[in-house]
């Protein structure tokens, strides 16, 4: 099936080359909008971001704020106007025995002017973790060696380790890496920086001596003894977090509106494993004060009211193979006084929280029904409001101030995401933006089926242009990880819209498991992974292979992480599909539940024997259907182990006498959970779609050309 006009997602090249709109601000007057966007580098092997304004009603175009090689990202406002961001871009102070400057705090006047940095770490800043609403007073994260307790200690510290090239870590706590990177050696602090000491004349402190050496670099790797000073024309943050070991990773952060108060959802060790307390931090003194902590409760994502008196926060308790825990909506006074919690009988989880501009609801953005609508939630025990009502999902959403106003990124399957402004009564107006969406090539239909049990489920379905009962198209099940997930947004690193202008028809189901049902719908596959998540996925899809313009004798399964361990579920429990592709699957949950980022987590919501009877490796031998298998070694949440013996045994039991196999193995020597480098991501593509091609749609292919 070839459609007529497939755009930029008929060419792998020019759908890397679309920029991309990847976050957003809004000013202290609400009239203007800040983007961050990412654009192709022009040897197209990463994305460069830079910062845009708009204006916040919907008129005008988009005006570019940065230009650097290094990009910008990270914006924020000051309470007076002007643009922080984060960026390594040549110009600032380079610490002490660093060649490349650290990214750093800067500044870009509201009135125009040259941007300039407000910081000098070593280890730079890595993000703007808060702002104050009518102060000049932010947070930073950054990091500290251990065993240092001012920024001259830390940065002569990281100069001695570079000389000497050492790299070990010493932990003495669990655990030792998240995600895609190490843990250590240093460790996570909040800074407080007032920017109102910043004074107007920008002077760069030097660097290096006479000679071009390094100032600490002296014989013994340490210079003179005298770590360089930190620039005394910069404000001195303030550590608010000094020695936290990690104690310092949070759940989120809220300043209040005078810059005196930070309120942090602050990591708390608990044996193996952790939870999160809610902390007010002095950030004149830095005194901690708790305003709430239990051994088995975890408080996140706080918000702070424009009057300074309350906090917003989503409470969960530890979740137990008995069932997962909700995720509750609360407030309580700034002082830790009367919690209580809002909407006991709104079954939605919170994924932003924000006051309204009266301070009188919260604006909240949670998944419901495939979408992630926008509601507002009264504090006074009203009936929640659902304030959008379309087919997309909402993120980073900023409340006007003056207004009640919100400015949001908005998407769906069909469109990528895009700032928009959405009034009080609902309505959406697009925003300006340098990165226009592309038109969709595919039909966005929603469908549903009845499980065994009469749950309902439901799913979104991508149908090419021309899938008729003439021309049915190849369906393609996509699965989605998570699993506490929902597939109601755009995905630039999961594009369906690739598989629709190649063809397919692309089913996107939110089984037992997802988000946005209810906890009952979650509760449905807690502790049973194979069994309602599986029906669901297989009741589904019978439903629309019995479409006239979906081909039944043509379709493939596919899925990443829990859709991955899905992917190698199906594979084990029927030969419906033609191929499977599964992406950083679960392969033995013994093995993976031990060597995760997080083993705590997974070990605690399973029982020993869900685990053993839910894992996919034990049905290796009954695996028919062709497998292709694509994994990075970097990744530390489901680890290579997995892919590695997942492929070992798949060679145990179908290698031929030659070692050929049907299946293949696609490996990321330096990847992770995902495959985020560009030219990696289309070969990803280019794999994928060339297997399914042979095994679905029995055409001869090629390997890609730069795999040799």
């Amino acid at each position: 099936m070839t459609l007529s006009d497939p755009g930029p997602f008929g060419s792998l090249d020019d759908y890397l080359a679309l920029p991309r709109t990847e976050g957003l601000a809004l000013s202290p007057d609400g009239t203007r909008v800040v983007l961050t966007v990412a654009t192709l580098s022009a040897d197209r092997t990463r994305y460069e971001r830079a910062l845009w304004e708009v204006p916040a009603d919907g008129s005008g175009s988009p005006r570019r704020l940065t230009r650097s090689t290094e990009g910008e990202a990270g914006a924020g406002f000051t309470a007076s106007g002007d643009v922080l961001f984060v960026s390594g871009r040549a110009g600032a102070d380079t610490p002490s025995g660093t060649t490349k400057p650290p990214a750093q705090l800067w500044l870009l006047p509201a009135g125009g002017g040259e941007a300039r940095p407000v910081t000098a770490l070593a280890a730079g800043v890595d993000a703007l973790a808060a702002t104050a609403e009518a102060a000049d007073v932010v947070v930073l994260s950054s990091a500290l060696l251990p065993g240092t307790t001012t920024f001259e200690e830390d940065a002569a510290l990281r100069a001695e380790r570079s000389k000497l090239k050492v790299n070990a870590i010493l932990h003495e706590t669990y655990p030792v890496r998240h995600w895609d990177h190490d843990l250590g050696p240093d460790e996570p602090h909040l800074l407080g920086l007032d920017l109102r000491a910043l004074g107007d004349e920008v002077v760069h402190a030097p660097t290096t001596d006479d000679a071009g050496e390094d100032a600490t670099d002296g014989a013994d790797g340490t210079g003179d003894g005298e770590p360089t000073p930190y620039p005394a024309h910069l404000p001195r943050p303030a550590d608010l977090t000094p020695h936290p070991g990690r104690s310092a990773d949070t759940a989120g952060q809220a300043l209040t509106p005078d810059g005196r108060t930070l309120v942090v959802a602050l990591r708390r060790p608990q044996h193996r494993a952790s939870r999160f307390a809610l902390v007010a931090v002095d950030v004149t003194t830095g005194a901690h004060t708790v305003l709430l902590d239990d051994p088995s409760t975890y408080y996140e994502s706080p918000a702070v009211s424009h009057d300074g008196r309350l906090v917003a926060y989503v409470r969960s308790t530890f979740s137990t193979p008995a069932g997962s825990s909700d995720q509750e909506l609360w407030v309580v006074g700034i002082d830790g006084s009367e919690p209580r919690r809002l909407a006991a009988d709104w079954d939605h989880w919170p994924s932003s929280v924000a006051f309204d501009h009266d301070d009188r609801a919260l604006v909240v953005v949670a998944d419901h029904d495939g979408r992630a609508p926008i509601f507002r939630v009264p504090l006074d025990g009203g009936p929640v409001e659902q304030v959008t009502h379309d087919d997309h999902a909402y993120a980073g959403a900023r409340v006007d101030r003056t207004t009640g106003a919100v400015v949001a990124l908005r998407s769906s399957w069909n469109v990528p995401p895009h700032p928009v402004r959405v009034e009080r009564d609902g309505t959406v107006t697009p925003l300006a933006t340098p990165a226009a969406p592309p038109a969709p090539v595919a039909t966005m239909t929603e469908v549903e089926t009845t499980a065994d049990d009469g749950a309902r489920v439901r799913a979104w379905l991508l149908l090419p242009e021309g899938a008729d009962a003439t021309t049915p198209a190849p369906l393609l099940l996509w699965i989605h990880g998570g699993p506490l997930n929902s597939w109601n947004a755009w995905s630039w690193r999961w594009c369906a819209q690739l598989a629709v202008a190649r063809g397919y028809a692309v089913l996107l189901p939110d089984p037992a498991l997802s988000t946005g049902y209810g906890l009952d719908f979650i509760q449905r596959g807690w502790n049973a992974w194979g069994e309602a998540p599986y029906t669901d996925l297989m009741a589904i899809t019978d439903t629309v292979v019995a479409r006239d313009d979906v081909d039944e004798s043509r379709t493939a399964a596919m899925g990443g992480s829990f859709g991955g361990y899905m992917a190698n579920w199906v594979a084990g429990h029927t030969d419906r599909f033609q191929a499977i592709v599964t992406h950083a699957s679960l392969w033995a949950l013994d093995q993976f539940a031990g060597t995760t980022d997080g083993a705590d987590y997974w070990q605690q919501i399973f029982t020993p024997e869900a685990l053993e009877s839910n894992s996919p490796h034990h049905f290796v031998e009954q695996i028919v259907t062709p497998t292709l298998v694509i994994h990075g070694d970097r990744d530390y949440r489901v680890p290579i182990g997995e892919g590695n013996r997942l492929w070992s045994e798949l060679a145990k039991h179908f290698a031929a006498e030659a070692g050929s196999m049907p299946h293949r193995y696609l490996y990321f020597p330096d990847e992770h959970h995902w495959v985020l480098a560009p030219q990696h991501a289309k070969i990803w593509y280019e794999t994928v779609f060339a297997f399914l091609a042979e095994h679905v749609l029995g055409e001869e292919t090629e390997r890609p050309r730069l795999l040799g």
